[in-house]
């Protein structure tokens, strides 16, 4: 990569093209970008024909861009957007590894705290910058992004992570890079356990979900134990995380967790990286976590609930 005054056109990867990676990979595009989607058939067949149908706060437009289901097309990238679940980080990150330019950066826009750890056991020659991500999105059908509201970004330092914010700010997408993206990091993993589970439980959006009786207390048992998990782990948390899960729902009304939404199309969750993780750091360093470990066990009950009610020639082999 070669910086310039004018920043040049980059070429764009999009590891997992969800709701996370279309809305990025999408606003790039609209940029001048050159942009790949790489995701499942579904969206990718919609994308193909229909281009990326991109519903958001400012614009409803359809934007034209490259797809495909196959890891490799990740080959000439400059940036590659890494969106997969957290799950998958590394059979994902394995199988893009060997088409991955030497040069190329690759940013990791996951929820939880260590995915990026784990992307760089796969890929120890490539570059990997960490990510927060801000931003209430959807699938709302094939090929289609829904947007609830907000977009920024926080990116970790790393050789090439100026160029990629600077090339993001100017797509729309305000981006800072922050010396303490694992303080952020952390932030963001207490916004998700104190709201992924219950929305998802209760089935609701943000906005309705805090008006129901006891959740609001529950949420703040849930925060006050990730904030001692963090403080054990030599986290340094902003200091406006309590303010931050407070304007959440102002923010975010209408917007459903994605455990919610995975949980809502029979999809595995993410709540092991989430709750669970917490539940698990607890356990090692000592720190109680009986509210995150009831949140954790509800969905893994949801998702089995749903796997036992499939009909047969749908179940796992065993």
């Amino acid at each position: 990569m070669v910086t310039t005054s004018s920043p040049p056109r980059l070429a764009i990867a999009v590891m997992g093209a969800g709701a996370v990676g279309c809305f990025h990979g999408g606003m790039l595009a609209r940029a001048g970008h050159s942009v790949t989607l790489i995701g499942r058939p579904t969206h990718v067949d919609a994308i193909r024909t229909h281009g990326l149908r991109m519903q958001t706060q400012w614009f409803d437009e359809a934007v034209a861009l490259r797809v495909s289901t196959d890891a490799s097309a990740v080959a000439g990238a400059d940036v590659v957007l890494f969106a997969v679940k957290s799950p998958d980080t590394e059979s994902a990150g394995a199988a893009m590894g060997p088409h991955l330019a030497p040069d190329a950066l690759v940013l990791c826009l996951q929820n939880g705290v260590d995915n990026a750890e784990r992307l760089r056991s796969v890929l120890p020659d490539h570059a990997v910058a960490a990510a927060v991500v801000y931003v209430a999105t959807e699938m709302a059908g094939p090929g289609h992004l829904r947007h609830h509201g907000r977009g920024e970004l926080l990116i970790e330092p790393s050789p090439h992570s100026t160029q990629i914010a600077q090339a993001l700010a100017e797509a729309g997408v305000p981006t800072e890079v922050s010396g303490n993206v694992r303080g952020a990091l952390w932030a963001k993993l207490i916004l998700n356990c104190a709201y992924n589970a219950l929305s998802a439980l209760a089935r609701l959006p943000y906005g309705e979900l805090v008006q129901r009786p006891g959740v609001v207390d529950v949420m703040r048992d849930v925060v006050a134990e990730c904030k001692a998990v963090a403080q054990a782990e030599g986290v340094t948390l902003p200091p406006d995380v309590d303010a931050t899960v407070r304007r959440i729902p102002e923010t975010m009304p209408t917007q459903f967790s994605s455990t919610a939404q995975d949980l809502m199309r029979g999809k595995p969750t993410e709540i092991d990286h989430l709750n669970g993780h917490v539940m698990q750091r607890g356990e090692a360093l000592g720190v109680p976590t009986p509210a995150n470990r009831v949140l954790w066990t509800m969905v893994k009950l949801a998702e089995h609930a749903f796997a036992d009610s499939r009909p047969a020639e749908q179940q796992p082999r065993r």
